[in-house]
């Protein structure tokens, strides 16, 4: 892969693993000032299903993080292809069911990083 798909590769993943970092550790203190439509009362109830997603975009970010390590360059296009698809998906249901906001910060870099390896 060239130089500007690893660079967007990297870019989808550090966000994804600030997204972890977010949900997992700083929803109660960082949420409210990022979510100010969500009553605040909410973000203490909901900080086991912030983590759990916050682990699924670490998972996400691990995936993508993987396609660094992979030498043959079939797998390196076929691993990235997957998980920038699953980023992707998650960022238009995203942008359909709670933020149209998510499909510019997640689900735009994901398909350019595909066009990206694609082309």
């Amino acid at each position: 892969m060239n130089i500007l798909t690893n660079i967007i590769i990297a870019i989808v993943a550090l966000l994804h693993l600030y997204f972890l970092y977010f949900e997992m550790f700083a929803w109660e203190t960082k949420g409210p000032k990022i979510f100010r439509q969500f009553p605040k009362d909410l973000f203490t109830p909901t900080k086991a299903l912030a983590a759990n997603q916050g682990l699924y975009n670490g998972f996400l970010a691990a995936g993508l993080i993987w396609t660094f390590f992979i030498t043959n360059p079939t797998w390196q296009s076929n691993i990235a292809l997957f998980f920038l698809g699953c980023v992707a998906v998650a960022g238009i249901y995203g942008a359909l069911t709670a933020s149209k906001k998510i499909f510019f910060v997640q689900a735009l870099p994901a398909l350019i990083g595909i066009l990206l390896v694609l082309i």
